[in-house]
């Protein structure tokens, strides 16, 4: 494979042909802010938090899903990148509900985590609230659109890792929401296997075990690269 040249933060660096730009600059030990991208699953760009400078691109691109090229020169943080991230998770927290304090996911959740490290400590925008209804009728899980932040983890994880696709988005606009089956009651899909990987990657409280308290639902997402290099280099690590 091709190794392309380009500079990260006035540094430069090596990284592989085709590899995404978020991945060279983590491979730097930069931390960027991210919800919709987790390891083990197809990046999508739908959070942008990710987002970098590109030197000669007016516009802000999302490293996720942009691959890397020779000589490109990139900025991972500036004011402006700031700005733009703490407007988006403003935007985010305004969308739906997400009061922290009765949350299960309060002091777990990605969402809340990415929004103290940028300083969001209040927001500009009026808090939309659509009041979407719960599915409960799961026999271990609820799912709670109006905590849910559409990342799609869940979708992905459902489909490319445990090849069951019950879980979808419907919808548009602020009355967007994953479903399960043809927008049936989660605990009437045939499809669900009851894995719980939608869970354990969803970032935020909109997927729970049922009955779990916010000191109890603690979710590992270490899982998937477990079952990943198992499948793919046959790699098992029992401990």
């Amino acid at each position: 494979m091709s190794v392309v040249t380009l500079t990260i933060n006035d540094k430069l660096v090596s990284a592989q042909a085709g590899q995404s730009l978020l991945s060279a600059i983590k491979d730097q030990g930069i931390d960027i802010p991210t919800l919709c991208c987790l390891e083990g699953l197809t990046d999508w760009g739908g959070c942008r938090l990710c987002m970098v400078e590109v030197v000669g691109s007016p516009r802000l691109v999302a490293s996720c899903v942009t691959p890397v090229a020779e000589g490109m020169v990139i900025q991972t943080e500036s004011q402006r990148l700031t700005a733009y991230r703490k407007m988006i998770v403003e935007l985010l927290l305004s969308e739906r509900n997400h009061i922290c304090a009765s949350c299960v996911m309060n002091g777990g959740c990605e969402l809340q985590s990415v929004a103290a490290k940028l300083g969001v400590d209040h927001v500009r925008y009026d808090y939309l609230c659509p009041d979407l209804p719960m599915d409960a009728s799961h026999e271990r899980n609820v799912m709670d659109p109006n905590r849910c932040i559409l990342c799609t983890r869940c979708v992905r994880v459902c489909d490319q890792v445990e090849g069951a696709h019950t879980l979808d988005v419907m919808g548009r606009g602020i009355q967007q929401r994953v479903i399960a089956g043809l927008n049936q009651a989660w605990g009437t899909s045939r499809s669900c296997t009851k894995c719980g990987k939608c869970v354990q990657v969803c970032p935020t409280g909109a997927l729970f075990k049922k009955g779990a308290t916010a000191a109890e639902m603690e979710k590992q997402h270490d899982f998937l690269i477990w079952i990943l290099d198992g499948r793919e280099k046959k790699i098992w690590r029992w401990s």
